[in-house]
């Protein structure tokens, strides 16, 4: 029942939707399609309209980009990480993995008054800088995190149940993990090293330091295991990119291409003629030219991109969103076959599906 409400709230037709809407007025429904990765949807849709429109983006909002693309990694493998162990073994981690995500909610509510809907990537940057206190608020949780990361790790590695029910089920090859078209950690848990990030680099990602963790066996626990490398993985980048920000400090968020970018609020007091761009930016839109792009990002459950063509006028000519949960979510009965029904719970939980990423 629970699954059924929830397909129904989600089913809204979400592409569509976006053709109707300008541009920039689009990006709101990002955030609803995988409701664990609203920053990294934001992200996507931002990329295809800057390819589209040529527009550049300042090396801070770049910086900040990635940084909160990593925190958002680690909160939607924290779920993944409290409801999958719940479903097989452990009824405790739900609790503390939510406890964990609350820090990377509130560092996102601070810069963007929300927790998850923040719609806080805009075409051409960010709608604003971030706040004060956000580096603090940052390297605070990189010293938290680490400790329960082991925690979790100790709970898990010697619990007899949790080995007994993840390794050598759901065994899926990296030969047939490319042939059905997975991505994100349910490749790289068979092995194959394919990470977006890496292979088609976006947003300087080519500039930071980081490892693709890959499994042997491509069963349940090896998908598992990718995922909480990953975690550690993210937290070097984010270390990283605090580095840089203070190294940034005072520079523009926002591209100062004013065909895409709106003026900024201390010229709207002075110039009529930015006040009058403000409004017709925000009303009308900005036409982007003819022309058909693709970008992608690395989701926290794979390639997520996004087909976007424009016709010479404010609105989107057709929105199209390749979804990870969608496709990995396909190879679901070769995964399962040859084992009991009981075991289908943890093979679902190992692919990492959201229904919004699915159903759109």
């Amino acid at each position: 029942a629970a699954v059924v409400m929830q397909t129904t709230i989600i089913s809204t037709g979400v592409e569509k939707n976006m053709e109707a809407k300008t541009f920039t007025k689009a990006l709101v429904m990002t955030d609803r399609l995988d409701y664990l990765n609203n920053m990294g949807n934001n992200l996507t849709y931002c990329l295809a309209i800057e390819k589209l429109m040529g527009t550049t983006v300042p090396e801070r909002a770049q910086v900040i980009r990635v940084l909160l693309a990593e925190l958002q990694r680690i909160a939607s493998h924290l779920i993944w990480l409290g409801t999958h162990t719940l479903d097989v073994a452990i009824q405790s981690m739900l609790f503390w993995c939510v406890r964990e995500r609350e820090h990377i909610l509130e560092i996102f509510e601070d810069i963007s008054g929300q927790r998850m809907m923040t719609s806080y990537f805009r075409p051409g940057g960010l709608w604003r800088d971030v706040t004060p206190t956000f580096i603090e608020k940052v390297e605070a949780f990189l010293e938290y995190l680490p400790p329960h990361l082991d925690d979790y790790e100790a709970m898990t590695r010697n619990n007899p149940i949790w080995i007994d029910r993840t390794q050598g089920i759901g065994v899926i090859t990296g030969e047939q993990a490319l042939d059905w078209g997975l991505t994100g950690g349910s490749l790289r848990g068979s092995g194959v090293p394919l990470d977006i990030r890496k292979l088609m680099p976006y947003s300087g990602y080519e500039t930071y330091t980081f490892d693709v963790p890959v499994g042997q066996h491509g069963d349940v626990y090896d998908r598992y295991w990718v995922r909480m490398l990953e975690m550690r993985e993210s937290l070097k980048i984010v270390r990283q990119a605090v580095d840089r920000l203070k190294k940034l400090a005072g520079a523009p968020v926002i591209s100062d291409d004013r065909k895409v970018a709106p003026p900024p609020r201390a010229e709207i007091g002075r110039s009529m003629e930015a006040l009058i761009h403000h409004f017709k930016l925000w009303t009308e839109g900005f036409p982007a030219p003819v022309g058909q792009v693709y970008a992608a990002t690395e989701s926290p459950r794979g390639e997520l991109g996004v087909f976007l063509a424009g016709n010479g006028g404010p609105k989107p000519h057709r929105v199209h969103f390749r979804t990870p949960s969608f496709i990995n979510l396909q190879a679901l009965p070769l995964m399962t076959k040859g084992h009991f029904i009981a075991d289908v719970v943890g093979v679902i939980g190992s692919i990492d599906i959201v229904l919004g990423d699915v159903d759109r």
